[in-house]
């Protein structure tokens, strides 16, 4: 319990209460937004294509959700004669289960205002308005979202069917093609922020010129923000349930409850894939502060305690939107697209920045000419992705004029 919440001093019934409630809250949160989010896609992607729209169930339609849920929950549940019926049970929680954990590291709200920390009052004690604040909490971020793409490989092994097999293997290459340009994008926010810690990544992020966004330099969450899509398994990055070519992929052999967990996961990642690049790079639940001549705006907003929570919001409400417009616009990208983007591009880009970060850091560290370095740097990154692009040309040539293998 201590090990939970860092401003806990003492085991009491009060701090068992304040854990109690963060863990009915973030579950409770968790289950509304993914709710939420089917009916957002469904109203933004009929509006861009010129149609209504989910409006029957409820307000707005917005308890079709519900009432998809609730068909799927009464329908028969098939099991394929070949599948292997134990892991076919088990592959739809473990897809779903890692987006939930995710949202314990992640800080859903505080009182940011004025420079303070973010904490909150509760039943007499301070706390965060998060789960959990490991020390680690960026690897198990890591951690977590490795483990989700394991549910989608055991759907389509343990299915006894080719193209569920066809996808689960894509969706493994998909995993290891853009999970090394995740992790090094993220490697540069822990560089300029210097902690492991969410809360703490958050709290360096007082002002817009400290958003890890600017820090970095734009380019390490360009690169998070698309490979985070292709670990989302959303379109252009779709290729594990390509409906063209698999049938419907991975979960081909699946219905009722449990492709309701398949699909509530993907909607769920969507949402906690927007939270932890808000937390990353946006500063989370830290106000919107503009300093511009006279002009002061320092982010207050008339909800207390809560103007951390409805910031937050905000922000994950943009990125919700924009990868809604990505699924309404691009195309589906072929297979080759996909892994000569991953590794030939965004493996690289991520892996040079995070060495020109670090070269500037040590030039600061040694109080160095950070123009000269930044300047070398620049010139040794050049170099090198020239000699790259030249091997991949020089590689196309090759397999043109000895022609296709297969």
């Amino acid at each position: 319990m201590l090990a939970i919440d860092s401003l806990v001093t003492k085991l009491g019934i009060a701090t068992v209460l304040i854990v109690l409630l963060k863990m009915l809250i973030v579950f409770a949160v968790g289950l509304v937004v993914t709710m939420f989010m089917v009916w957002f896609e469904r109203k933004i992607v009929a509006g861009m294509q010129n149609r209504t729209g989910p409006n029957k169930a409820g307000p707005f339609g917005l308890l079709q959700t519900l009432a998809d849920g609730m068909k799927l929950i009464f329908k028969e549940g098939l099991m394929p004669d070949r599948a292997d019926s134990t892991v076919f049970r088990l592959a739809p929680y473990l897809a779903f289960v890692p987006a939930f954990l995710v949202w314990t590291v992640i800080p859903l709200g505080g009182d940011f205002a004025n420079g303070k920390d973010g904490s909150i009052k509760i039943f007499g004690h301070r706390t965060f308005v998060q789960l959990a604040d490991p020390p680690v909490g960026v690897l198990l971020l890591l951690a977590l979202s490795g483990i989700a793409v394991y549910g989608i490989m055991l759907a389509g092994w343990s299915s006894g069917s080719k193209y569920p097999l066809l996808g689960s293997v894509r969706a493994s290459a998909q995993m290891v093609s853009y999970e090394a340009a995740l992790g090094l994008s993220i490697a540069s926010v822990l560089l300029i922020s210097g902690t492991l810690s969410t809360h703490g990544i958050v709290t360096g992020q007082s002002s817009i010129s400290k958003w890890s966004v600017i820090a970095t330099g734009v380019v390490p969450f360009v690169i998070f923000m698309i490979a985070g899509t292709a670990e989302l398994n959303r379109p252009p990055f779709d290729l594990v349930e390509a409906e063209q070519e698999l049938v419907g992929g991975f979960n081909t052999e699946y219905s009722a409850f449990s492709f309701a967990l398949f699909f509530l996961a993907e909607f769920m990642n969507t949402v906690t894939m927007s939270g932890v690049i808000v937390t990353l790079f946006f500063g989370g639940p830290q106000p919107i502060t503009i300093h511009i001549g006279s002009f002061d705006y320092g982010g207050w907003l008339p909800f207390g305690p809560l103007s951390g929570t409805v910031w937050f919001i905000a922000k994950v409400l943009v990125f919700l939107y924009v990868y809604v417009w990505l699924r309404g616009t691009l195309p589906r990208l072929r297979y080759d697209q996909l892994m000569n983007l991953g590794w030939k591009v965004l493996i690289p880009a991520s892996l040079g920045w995070f060495l020109l970060l670090a070269a500037q850091r040590v030039a600061s560290d040694n109080d160095w000419n950070k123009w000269w370095v930044s300047g070398i740097s620049l010139v040794v990154l050049a170099l090198c992705a020239g000699l790259l692009m030249t091997a991949v040309r020089v590689s196309a040539k090759n397999r043109e004029r000895e022609g296709a293998m297969f």
